[in-house]
């Protein structure tokens, strides 16, 4: 028995939180890598991209709180994250036509356009925390009204567990628990439906292989007919759903407050480079290696270790690698080592 209560631990505590930390980063790095293969710039406003498309989400959810819409045991977040999707959409076209149109047009090096989404970055995060602030006075419910920009926002509704800790233990007669969340099975199955349809696509419309062909080789597409405008736009579309998916999904696994997706920003970046910058394919895998790598090196494995360890040797410390203060840092190595022996990541991306 006491084998298994060690798997039921490190399940609990890596495996489960590790898959559906890398679905959420293989979402994020999904809209890096989309805009590197395709608009050939790294897009540093990312985060704060995520970040604006929760705010919308959240705002459409307590709107909806007040009208009485639910969905049941589901999130209600889960009604609102399409209306989050067409705000952060329109924020994206809006940004694209008034900035990086201008800088696209004239050809400018791609180094200009990382400065430039630096900026765009710097005033997204204003927006996001004026907007969280402006919108909590009039749609927050009763005591949230308050909320400023800068404070955690827990809007997950709704079941919270699909099998809590207790109900296992009657189940299996084991002494350790496993707790499945309910926003841990969402996050699964909505990234998994995200990650499908945008393969199907970019593998089987024309429009999706229209973006493959401007990526491959852009003077070639547009000898070939292709509207580069057209697939700008797109482009544009479907980064604003993949980044609000993936920074609605963390929020509700979590919860959302803006720094935090700030500083998402090194490990997603991390899991693109590692799978391969411009593979989609790539960021879904290096979303996972990041993922479960932080996990990993952060978990304390003195409950595990406990239940292997033969009578008398169980550990007295935490049997913790590194601190969960320092969990960036696990990142921040891995993209270090891949950029210096193998820059075009596990599936050869384009290098960086």
């Amino acid at each position: 028995m006491e084998p298994l209560n060690a798997l039921v631990a490190f399940s609990n505590y890596v495996l489960i939180p590790g898959a559906s930390y890398g679905a959420q980063l293989a979402l994020g790095a999904l809209g890096v890598t989309l805009i590197y293969g395709i608009l050939r710039f790294s897009n540093f406003a990312h985060g704060d991209t995520m970040a604006f498309g929760t705010v919308a989400t959240i705002l459409f959810t307590w709107l909806f709180q007040g009208w009485g819409l639910h969905l049941g045991p589901l999130p209600t977040a889960l009604l609102a994250l399409p209306f989050g999707i067409a705000t952060t959409a329109v924020l994206l076209l809006g940004t694209d036509r008034v900035v990086y149109r201008f800088y696209r047009r004239r050809k400018a090096a791609p180094v200009i356009l990382v400065i430039v989404s630096v900026g765009v970055m710097f005033v997204m995060n204003g927006l996001v925390r004026v907007v969280l602030s402006v919108g909590a006075v009039f749609l927050a419910p009763e005591g949230q009204q308050d909320t400023r920009g800068t404070d955690d926002v827990n809007f997950a509704d709704g079941a919270r567990f699909i099998i809590n800790a207790r109900q296992f233990k009657d189940m299996t007669g084991l002494d350790e628990g496993l707790a499945i969340r309910a926003t841990t099975a969402i996050t699964l199955v909505a990234a998994g439906i995200a990650v499908g349809v945008l393969f199907w696509f970019l593998n089987r419309t024309r429009t999706g292989k229209s973006m493959r062909a401007f990526s491959d080789n852009e003077d070639l597409a547009l000898l070939s007919g292709i509207n580069p405008e057209r697939v700008v736009m797109v482009t544009w579309l479907i980064v604003a759903a993949l980044a609000t998916t993936a920074g609605v999904l963390y929020g509700l696994d979590k919860s959302f407050r803006a720094f935090t997706y700030f500083q998402l920003l090194l490990p997603i970046f991390a899991a693109a480079i590692v799978g391969g910058l411009g593979s989609p394919l790539g960021a879904v895998a290096g979303g996972f290696v990041i993922a479960f790598s932080e996990v990993t090196v952060t978990y304390a494995f003195k409950k595990v270790l406990g239940y292997l360890a033969p009578g008398g040797w169980e550990p007295d410390g935490l049997v913790q690698l590194m601190s969960t203060d320092y969990k960036f840092a696990v990142s921040f190595a891995i993209l270090i080592v891949v950029l210096l022996f193998r820059p075009t990541g596990l599936f050869r991306g384009k290098s960086v």
